[in-house]
């Protein structure tokens, strides 16, 4: 199984040029069909407040997403921002398409970023979400995630709980702590024993720098795939047989004990966890 995270340079509040962008850096990639997509945060606007311009109103990146997931034969997990008639302010979704227009979640970020200002244009979803990323023969549980959901390991644990493997983030995380970045990837992949696949924009905005450094870590804590800071697809193979054997071979996952949290069954088919999604 392979999964592409796409680096890229954001236009600001540019939806059309964003997809522009996507197109050309995943013509570049060596994707094959069953393959994962992995998009940045906000990905057809950059980190914007201005609800009123960047919201998806008219379903036009609900709709690229579902049409290259379709197009190519992949599961696309992508961020857009979603903001009903009725509601004074907006959610921040990671929202995952697979082939045959099949929407396999769409998650609310559960913690704005404050620091940033997020909470006054955004509220904050109230649950996880996962979702069954299958690939030929094989299948992994996906639990995604929204940049500072980073920082709060219960989140991910709870993923862990439901049967996640594999955690994919999507982000808009400023070059001024692109250490934390990098740190906390590597932490959220060793104490849950998954895979952590995380794609940060790179490039600039009215407001802020970012350093790229999109990376993949596996789930020893191994560093498999990096980036710096420019325009670029990172491609990674995952193993669903990695994550298995390790758990198995070392079951820090099965001392669990968190607010009544239990750790998932090892699933023993080569065809991976049940397919429930959600």
């Amino acid at each position: 199984m392979k999964a592409h995270l796409v680096q890229m340079n954001l236009a600001w509040e540019d939806r059309r040029e964003n997809f522009a962008r996507c197109d050309r850096l995943l013509r570049a990639a060596p994707i094959e069909e069953g393959d994962l997509v992995l998009l940045p945060e906000m990905f057809d606007s950059g980190f914007s407040l201005n609800t009123e311009v960047t919201a998806d109103r008219r379903g036009e990146t609900d709709t690229y997403l579902a049409e290259l997931a379709d197009d190519l034969g992949v599961t696309v997990q992508g961020g857009r921002t979603v903001r009903s008639c009725d509601c004074d302010k907006a959610t921040n979704h990671a929202t995952v398409w697979g082939p045959g227009h099949a929407r396999l979640a769409d998650y609310a970020k559960i913690h704005p970023f404050s620091f940033g200002r997020e909470p006054e244009a955004f509220r904050g979803g109230d649950e996880i979400a996962l979702f069954d990323w299958v690939s030929g023969n094989n299948a992994l549980r996906v639990c995604p995630a929204v940049c500072y959901d980073l920082r709060f390991p219960e989140l991910f644990r709870m993923g862990l709980s439901r049967g996640a493997e594999v955690f994919a983030i999507g982000a808009n995380w400023p070059a001024a702590r692109a250490g934390h970045w990098r740190a906390l990837a590597i932490a959220r992949a060793i104490e849950n024993q998954a895979y952590v696949v995380a794609v940060n924009r790179c490039g600039s905005d009215p407001h802020l720098d970012y350093a790229g450094g999109t990376i993949a870590v596996d789930p020893k804590g191994e560093v498999i795939g990096e980036l710096g800071g420019d325009e670029q697809v990172l491609s990674v193979d995952v193993n669903p047989e990695l994550i298995r054997s390790w758990r198995r071979a070392f079951g820090a996952w099965s001392d669990m004990k968190l607010l009544g949290l239990t750790p998932p069954e090892i699933p023993d088919t080569e065809h991976g966890a049940a397919g429930e999604r959600s």
